[in-house]
């Protein structure tokens, strides 16, 4: 018998960023992926760590706000073990702006975007980073342009050209910034992508809908990689030698 394959979506935080919507709309596109989908609007189910370790996905759409250090400690522990996470925008890599632990295991943290919504901009792709981007060519949006502080280790995938609106930050040399990113904790497979300021931007640009599908996918399919060649969090543990 097939396992089932489970994802967990939990919405909130700051409205402006549509975590209704947003999550409804992750959740309809791994429903037609085979995946079951639960939608949340707390933190409540994060305190189940049983629930939590049995996922292959987790969907953080929570701008700004907190969580509790026990809800995000069994994050941690589930994605350790293989489950992956995936988020857009603000949704993950703006949520819980005060927990550093989760910024190391999501990979950044939004600091501005210079000129607010309504910004034109390109976002380039690195072709041959990842199967995620296959086929995808470089492409316009036009929504806010995230400036990021950013893990080193992670892979990029995309980045966009800064600046383009001018702010302060124009007196220094212009920077590719990271648009998408993949980065692994543990046996986990983390996937961001900093486009997705409103719902409609996945209608408006399909480009960025694919993306993050694409990159949802892959965070999902760790956990049945880990099963297949028995990884576990005891495992990992043992052959870093973490305590």
């Amino acid at each position: 018998m097939d396992r089932e394959k489970k994802v967990l979506i939990f919405q909130g935080g700051w409205d402006g960023h549509e975590p209704a919507l947003v999550a409804a709309r992750f959740a309809r596109i791994m429903q037609e992926q085979g995946y079951t989908c639960e939608v949340h609007s707390d933190q409540a189910i994060l305190s189940d760590e049983a629930y939590i370790r049995e996922l292959d996905l987790i969907i953080p759409c929570w701008t700004m706000g907190s969580i509790d250090p026990k809800a995000r400690e069994n994050i941690m522990k589930a994605v350790a073990s293989g489950c992956g996470l995936a988020g857009c925008h603000g949704g993950m890599c703006d949520a819980f702006r005060e927990d550093t632990e989760w910024q190391f295991m999501t990979g950044g943290q939004w600091v501005s975007h210079p000129g607010g919504d309504g910004i034109r901009y390109r976002v380039n792709i690195r072709h041959g980073s990842s199967p995620i981007v296959e086929g995808l060519e470089d492409f316009e949006v036009c929504s806010e342009q995230y400036y990021l502080h950013v893990d080193p280790a992670v892979e990029v995938l995309a980045t966009t050209r800064f600046p383009v609106f001018p702010y302060y930050h124009i007196s220094n040399k212009p920077v590719d910034m990271p648009v998408a990113w993949t980065k692994f904790w543990g046996n986990g497979r983390v996937f961001y992508n900093s486009l997705g300021h409103h719902d409609d931007v996945f209608e408006k640009f399909p480009q960025a809908q694919l993306l993050m599908e694409r990159g949802m996918v892959w965070a999902a399919e760790g956990r049945q990689y880990a099963l297949d060649h028995g990884l576990t969090t005891q495992r990992f543990e043992n052959e870093n030698k973490l305590s």
